[in-house]
């Protein structure tokens, strides 16, 4: 799933008595599936780090009301929370988003948005790396196929693939995996920290590594009125007004619907991808996508059964 969820845990509203939200789910997975609409073209006019820096810089901005209460929640936090706070901001949300936006320089603007989607099977191993959940045998029989959908999807000719496709595959990946890992400090850290100071703290921490990034890379800080308009959009549409809307829907949306709902995102980046970017899918690539849409599903709804196919024997 996508990494803006690092902060949240849970999903159903406890009272019981919130009206259900499914389709305010579905919305905010339709606007994070519009992301590859404005950033393709960005990509193409601007390095990774110049794009990924303005995101932050904009987002910023816009939560400066809440950086007072975010800092006190960081002053107040332990060590170990403090570690995952850094970590999620500069590897989940900086480095992570450099290298989605570099993705798009060498494929379509389809494949690094479904491989996303790869994200909740890299989340289960790293929960079980860092917070010592179990993976009973059955894990496997919901990531192997998502894995080979990921191929299919990833490659035009899955027996022979460019270098190019593979350089953007990888790097798609590469983001996935560290938006999973995002995902497990977040729900470590939002066991004592407020969701929104998570979220602020979240871009807080990432703007400044991303001026590491950008630094590293020697990228330009200038860009032009006509490119402002689309970094606009990009980090307040599919950024932080889905993320906002994610949330509030969530609150009182039990979590196998909400899984249904975001399918809305893969489905909402291939439609634009094809219909309006000019891509071109191989039916092998549309069986791909749809092996990764089952897959995952499949794997969310399984693990809010009483029958996971991973086991938490201590709180996160």
């Amino acid at each position: 799933m996508d990494p803006r969820r690092a902060a949240l845990v849970g999903g159903v509203d406890r009272r019981g008595t919130a009206p259900d939200r499914t389709w305010l789910i579905a919305v905010a997975a339709a606007m994070w599936g519009t992301d590859g609409l404005l950033r393709q073209p960005l990509a193409g006019q601007l390095p990774a780090a110049t794009v990924v820096f303005w995101e932050h810089l904009l987002i910023v901005v816009v939560l400066v009301p809440f950086l007072p209460s975010a800092v006190r929640a960081f002053r107040a936090a332990s060590g170990r929370e403090r570690l995952a706070l850094v970590l999620i901001g500069a590897g989940a949300s900086a480095v992570a988003t450099a290298l989605f936006t570099q993705a798009f320089r060498y494929g379509d603007p389809v494949t690094p948005l479904v491989l996303q989607k790869l994200q909740p099977v890299i989340a289960v191993v790293a929960a079980a790396v860092l917070l010592g959940e179990r993976m009973r045998r059955g894990y496997w029989l919901f990531a192997a196929p998502a894995l080979a959908g990921a191929w299919l999807m990833a490659f035009p000719d899955p027996l022979s693939a460019a270098p190019q496709a593979v350089a953007a595959a990888l790097l798609a990946v590469a983001a996935a995996a560290l938006w999973a890992v995002g995902t497990v400090l977040g729900r470590m850290v939002s066991v004592r920290i407020a969701s929104r100071d998570v979220t602020v703290l979240r871009f807080a921490i990432g703007l400044p590594a991303s001026v590491v990034v950008l630094l590293a890379q020697g990228a330009p800080v200038a860009i032009t009125g006509a490119q402002l308009g689309p970094l606009v959009l990009l980090a307040l549409v599919p950024g932080l007004l889905g993320l906002t809307l994610y949330y509030i829907g969530l609150k009182s949306t039990a979590a196998a619907r909400a899984t249904l709902a975001e399918l809305a995102f893969p489905v909402t980046a291939a439609l634009i991808g094809v219909g309006l970017l000019g891509t071109h899918l191989e039916p092998s690539q549309w069986f791909g996508l749809f092996i990764v849409v089952v897959s995952v599903t499949a794997l969310g709804l399984r693990e809010r059964t009483r029958q996971p196919v991973v086991r938490v024997d201590a709180a996160v």
